[in-house]
This record gives C-alpha cells, structure tokens and sequence, in this order.
C-alpha cells in the first residue's frame, strides 16, 4: 500500500511549482556553493592511468583477448563488428563495454512545506574531469548494490528495491550510450516519501528550480541525475507559467498536451517503427584480440587514427566510496563532443527536432537522439557523407537564438574526462530542415515517450532534462 495520501494535486503541478519556486528554501543548502566546496575538500579521490595489464583483478582472455574481473560480474571490454547497409560508414570494428547488468539510478522526493525536494549526493566518480559532481540520491550497478566488492552498502538504497511501498512518481528503464555500451540499462526511478529520513553526509535536499539553475555550469550535474530528470512527467494541463519572455511561454505551452503539435503521437511512434523495420543493422560481439583498426600502445588500447577513444587502466584511491581503493579499465576520448537541439516556435508551441539515430548498442537499433550528435572532430578523418545535416547550422548559429550551453560530463564510472557540449538553438523558421530520420515533436510528446523504455537516447533525455531548465527565464 503506498505511504503516500490518495487526492494530492497533480504531479506535473507540483513538479511545476517546485520547478518555478523563486527563493532558497530551508531544506537546502544555506549556500550550496559553500556546500558543495565542503564536500569537494572532504571527497578526497586521486586516480592515476596505470597500463592494462596492470589492473589487478582484471585480466585479457589469452585466445580472445576480452578484459574481465576475476569475479565474473562489473562488466568486459570486448571487440565488436558493426555493419549499416547504406551508411556512410558502412563498416567499422570498435571496443564495447558489455554490462549486461541492470543498475539503479535513483531519487528521492519530499515535500518541504509544500514544495517537492529531491535529495541528491555529492559524488566523485574516477572519471570525472572535476572530481566531485551532484549524482542521483542512489547510483549503483547491480555488482556494487550487492556488495562484490567487498565495500560498504549504498544508502537509501532500500528505498527503491521496493518502490511500490511510496508513491512512485517515475520508474522506467532506459539505454546508456549505444555507442560504447552493449546493450545496457539503467532503471531510472524517483519515489517519493512522506517519512522522516535521515539527511546523511554528502547529501542535500534541492528543489528542481535550484537543479535547473545547477545545470548551467560546466560539469556538476552528472550524467546520472541529468537521466533520471529527464523522465519526470514534467508535462500536462497544469503546468503554470511566471516567466516573461515569448519563449518561456512557448516552451511552457509545449508541456500541454491541448496545444496542438505538429505530429500526432501516433504518427510519431509509426514513424519510429518504420525507421527501426528500414534499419539495417548488424552487430556482433568478436574477440578484442586482432580487432581490424586498433592495437596496443604504450598499455593502452588505441585506434590507427589517434582518433575516437582508447581503452586505459585507471588506479584510484578515494575517501567516502563504498571501496577506498580499486583499479579497473575505462574508455579515454579523445575530444569533446557535441550534441544539440534544434528548436522552433510553431503555432506559439515550441517544437524540438529530433533524429532516428541507429547505434550499435542499442537493444532495438534505432532510439530518438538530438538533431546533432557527434564529436567534431572526429570528422577530420570520417567521410563527408557522414558529417551531420545541422552541425554546420548549430555552430554558426547568432548568440541570440542560442537558448542553451553548457559542457557536461558523461558517465565517470565508465568513461575517463568524456565530455559533451550540450546546445538548445531555436531556428529560425525560414527553412524545411525536416527531412527523412528527422521529426518535430513537443515536450508533452517526449514525456509520454519516456514513460516507456528505448524511445530516447541518454544524449537526448540529457537535453530534455536542460531544456527544461529554462522554463521560468
């Protein structure tokens, strides 16, 4: 039986109210800067790149090469063989992270004098350019939660083994990167409580207009909290608006399922269907050994090109993990990357063009991704064909119509110092820029998408989480 009362006021307001409240509440922070800079001393973390077969507890298959823990769980860095009929890049080999586990990324919610709060963990990852970054209440793999490391347990994680026991306000799986991850996923999962809990060391309550105003510096909100935001059912009838700009109002009229759209959700989901049946794609899991493109340097693994990513060993001792030291292998990129939205005022709803983008790791091949996604400068050596429709339009675009911008951090339990340039530009409606694996769609369409799994890509919901953000301004 839920904890929670039956009759309370509907979510999308109270995610609203909590979304546009315009001062520091007493649950927070006095100053969350003077915070943060406090756990930022007391997180102590030193991670230094050791070569792979360095890695104590981890090891490379003699015949195929694939690196694994001697426990048998966290995950492997195996090769894969990808092929796209009528690509650009028809063929490629590339390493892959194969976690076929399911983690849980979790927040908790609470009402502080009638406002939702969400409870978030200051946490650093090895990763992570910066150190320390706000991550989701819980944000643990199944091989951490059940403790194969030896470690300490994960706190407030009881709360979401059972999330039936609250009232659930989100609880959805959903990918990660499909271009470095084999088929992997995460259950994204806010409850919320009426309970007393116990603010621990390291965590803070935050309203989400405080989150919002968070996620316009570089590298603090982490890929995690970003995720599990996104899938928040941020849209509905009852969305007020207290901004003053033309453009709040349309984003804001874009969370109302009564103001019209472009595309029906019907015809947007046939669509999906139809790029996912015309997909060609085909990839398979091969030994890392011999992998055609890539080979050992200095104990690492690189690509010929110089280009991409490589795959390095990483010792880290840290203060205030569930483990004070470990060693384990990650994926190093190169260059940043870049990711956008293309946004555009039609009928006075704001519309957002997203893209059928096919990634090898991806359970069903084809997820909805940003109009752009790619690293820049990865196109020196790839093809012209491949370089995205918008990237040219997106870069060049006047300050004036840029309505997001910020650098943030991918996964840092993963990737080492990976890194995205997050852009909202709105266009500026003189030109069909819909074409083919491209659609306009709203914000109460994406939300009724991310009520199910393997609609949107991590990029996307990452951009939805921050296009959110600047609702009140």
């Amino acid at each position: 039986m839920s904890r929670v009362a039956t009759g309370a006021r509907p979510i999308d307001l109270r995610l609203a109210e909590s979304a546009l409240v315009g001062a520091r509440t007493a649950a927070e922070p006095a100053s969350f800067s003077d915070w943060f800079a406090e756990q930022s001393r007391r997180a102590w973390m030193r991670v230094e790149r050791v070569p792979l077969d360095a890695l104590v507890d981890w090891s490379a298959d003699p015949h195929s090469g694939v690196i694994g823990h001697r426990s048998g769980r966290f995950f492997t860095i195996e090769g894969l063989d990808v092929r796209v009929a009528d690509a650009p890049v028809d063929r490629w080999c590339q390493p892959i992270i194969h976690q076929p586990e399911v983690g849980i990324l979790g927040i908790l919610a609470k009402e502080f004098d009638g406002v939702l709060h969400f409870l978030m963990q200051a946490k650093a990852e090895p990763g992570n350019r910066n150190g320390l970054q706000l991550s989701p209440t819980v944000q643990a793999t199944r091989s951490n939660y059940t403790r194969v490391h030896g470690g300490n347990s994960v706190p407030y994680l009881h709360y979401f083994q059972r999330p039936g026991s609250y009232r659930v306000i989100a609880n959805v799986r959903q990918s990660e990167q499909g271009s470095w991850f084999w088929r992997k996923r995460n259950r994204n999962v806010v409850v919320e409580v009426t309970e007393d809990v116990e603010l621990l060391d390291g965590f803070c309550w935050l309203t989400l207009a405080s989150l919002h105003r968070l996620l316009a510096f570089d590298d603090l909100i982490n890929m995690d909290s970003r995720t599990v935001l996104s899938c928040l059912p941020f849209a509905g009838e009852h969305v007020p608006y207290s901004g003053s700009s033309d453009f709040g109002a349309a984003l804001a009229r874009s969370c109302n399922p009564g103001a019209g759209s472009v595309h029906s959700t019907a015809e947007l989901l046939g669509w999906v269907t139809e790029m996912r049946t015309r997909t060609d794609l085909r990839a398979a899991r091969v030994p890392l050994t011999g992998l055609p493109d890539w080979h050992h340097a200095d104990g690492a693994i690189v690509h010929d090109s110089g280009l991409f990513f490589e795959v390095i060993g990483v010792e880290v001792q840290a203060f205030g993990r569930e483990v004070a030291h470990w060693r384990q292998p990650m994926f190093a990129v190169r260059e940043t990357g870049l990711v956008a939205f293309v946004v555009r005022r039609i009928g006075g709803v704001l519309h957002v063009l997203v893209q059928a983008r096919a990634e090898p790791g991806f359970v069903d091949e084809v997820e909805l991704a940003p109009a752009v996604q790619c690293t820049p400068a990865n196109h020196d050596y790839l093809p012209a064909a491949a370089r995205p429709r918008h990237l040219d339009a997106v870069l060049g675009a006047p300050a004036g119509r840029v309505r997001f911008d910020t650098t943030l951090s991918e996964e840092g339990g993963r990737f080492y110092h990976a890194r995205t340039r997050y852009l909202i530009v709105e266009d500026d409606g003189d030109t069909e820029i819909e074409y083919d694996r491209h659609r306009w769609m709203t914000l109460h369409q994406g939300a009724e998408l991310l009520r199910h799994s393997y609609y949107f890509n991590i990029q996307a919901r990452s951009l939805l989480a921050c296009l959110h953000s600047v609702i009140g301004r």
